[in-house]
């Protein structure tokens, strides 16, 4: 009876805190729209190398990873809102003081790297692990549209950028999306929060006996980290995210070098591949409910080990290399939008924040590997022909790892702590 009025009394919560979630993580996706900033900041930085101001990125997306795992540790003591109203303050006060970056590249680095890296970090995590909770029954859709908002963050905010950086420059436009950030991140924090203890979805029946691709397990953090599958949806994570952000990385002058475009066409590419980050988030985690988790990421896989081989041949017409790009990254975004649920279906809701939390670890390591990887071999045979075969082998590997995985057993199972988020 108790789990009943459970049921009842949170049934109708999730979908309000569904919005809150899409809500924050546009905010936080926002950080996607980085290439808009590229230029205008190596122009006021007195001529800095590429190199130079986009490391700013590469420090964010690093600590970013870090910081998931940090608050989904905190999730677990303090729940999702103070995690979420935490993020938001964080990430909106780094980019805001990046505003006043604009004599020293380091204070940059520190602002919009640091300080906004770990607020988006911490920020992530929250819906994620929280929407998972209230959607038991739909664990792949509605993660899917959770991410989905954080690649769609991009998309939307690269309009509304480019049109201040034009304006008022870089340096302000920081100052007046960071207090907008702020708003938004802090305002949908305020929706975070668990459902009752013993609360499911009316009619739903949780799956305990291990069948079909659920261990029917609630995992520990130890505990999960001590069976091998762990570690290899980490490697799924991360061999996906080093191919897609690969492509993220050299989007535009690969349009340029590859099909002969103009940089302004080139620059269109990059709003293309945004919508594919988007929607790949969701159609992947939604396909992901009907075949299963680990046959998404083998089909993601094998499609992309075949276009990565295919974009030496087909690349020089623009339409086709966009289409390809387009896909490509729907993968990347779909693997953000599958692994959530996965990590659920393997070990469990009840401490998915701090398990799901630092596998984004794989996130950190793989959004550093694929721009080194790529560029050092570019610059090192001045073509993208080698990279593109280096990375389609890759990713047949990767399908291996995807096809060898099942679900851990409960010989493996570890004593479960306390479910994480026991409070607001």
């Amino acid at each position: 009876m108790a789990s009943q009025a459970a049921s009842n009394s949170g049934a109708g919560n999730r979908v309000v805190i569904a919005i809150a979630g899409v809500v924050m993580q546009v905010a936080l996706g926002a950080v996607y729209a980085w290439s808009v900033f590229s230029d205008p900041l190596a122009q006021q930085y007195g001529g800095a190398s590429a190199t130079a101001v986009n490391a700013t990125f590469s420090i964010t997306i690093f600590t970013l990873g870090f910081a998931a795992f940090a608050g989904g540790l905190w999730m677990g003591s303090a729940g999702p809102r103070i995690v979420a109203l935490t993020a938001g303050v964080l990430y909106g006060l780094g980019i805001f003081l990046a505003g006043f970056a604009e004599g020293s590249l380091t204070l940059l680095y520190l602002t919009y790297g640091f300080i906004a890296g770990a607020g988006i970090g911490l920020g992530y995590i929250v819906p994620v692990a929280t929407l998972i909770k209230w959607f038991p029954d739909r664990r792949g859709f509605i993660t899917g549209i959770a991410v989905a908002g954080f690649g769609g963050g991009a998309f939307i905010t690269a309009f509304v950028a480019r049109g201040l950086v034009a304006s008022i420059g870089p340096f302000s436009t920081f100052t007046i999306l960071g207090i907008v950030y702020l708003v938004m991140v802090v305002g949908a924090a305020l929706f975070m929060k668990n459902p009752p203890e013993g609360w499911t979805p009316p009619g739903w029946e949780p799956d305990t006996d291990g069948s079909g691709d659920s261990s029917g397990v609630n995992y520990d953090l130890g505990g999960a980290t001590r069976t091998w599958q762990w570690y290899a949806l980490w490697a799924l994570l991360f061999l996906n995210v080093t191919a897609g952000i690969s492509i993220i990385t050299v989007a535009s002058p690969m349009a340029v070098e590859l099909s002969g475009v103009s940089a302004t066409v080139a620059t269109t590419l990059v709003s293309i591949i945004s919508i594919g980050n988007a929607l790949g988030r969701f159609f992947w985690a939604w396909l992901s409910d009907a075949i299963g988790r680990k046959w998404v990421f083998l089909v993601m896989f094998l499609l992309q080990a075949v276009l990565f081989a295919l974009l030496p041949f087909v690349g020089t017409v623009y339409v086709v290399l966009a289409i390809i790009s387009f896909i490509i990254i729907s993968c990347y975004g779909g693997g953000f939008g599958t692994m959530p649920a996965f990590n659920a279906d393997y070990f469990g809701p009840a401490n998915v924040g701090k398990i799901y939390g630092l596998m984004l670890t794989a996130w950190s390591f793989g959004g550093v590997l694929g721009p080194l990887l790529i560029s050092y071999i570019i610059d090192s045979t001045g073509s993208y022909t080698t990279a593109f075969y280096i990375i389609a082998v890759i990713m047949v590997a990767s399908a291996g790892v995807a096809f060898i995985v099942r679900p851990p057993t409960r010989g493996q199972e570890a004593p479960a702590a306390q479910p994480e988020g026991a409070r607001a």
